[in-house]
């Protein structure tokens, strides 16, 4: 299958974001392209967006912070978000389970 915003690497889930800062409210999107749609409320000041950002997907990954890495995208709005062993996946993210074991292919081979 040929998901172009999410990829696995062995355990770990790589997510390819559009962010958009201060949004209404925090949520994850839809796939917009090549990239999953994120919406949050701080402002893109400080690093605020990113840690806002790494909060929202770790809630939804039923992980703590510090298993979501920002690849790349610090001062971008296009991200890389590296999520070391989820817990769980809800939606949108919950298509990124359906195939983990069988989807072997990665956009960052090393």
């Amino acid at each position: 299958m040929n998901h172009t915003w999410w990829q696995w690497q062995g355990d770990t889930l790589l997510l390819r974001l559009k962010l958009q800062p201060k949004a209404s409210r925090d949520k994850l999107g839809e796939p917009l392209g090549d990239r999953l749609k994120v919406h949050v409320t701080a402002p893109p000041v400080d690093g605020a967006a990113n840690q806002r950002l790494i909060r929202l997907v770790s809630k939804h990954c039923g992980v703590a912070r510090s298993r979501v890495e920002l690849v790349s995208g610090a001062t971008s709005r296009e991200k890389t978000l590296a999520i070391e062993a989820p817990q769980r996946l809800e939606a949108p993210l919950d298509v990124c389970g359906q195939d983990h074991t069988q989807d072997t292919n990665s956009m960052y081979t090393p």
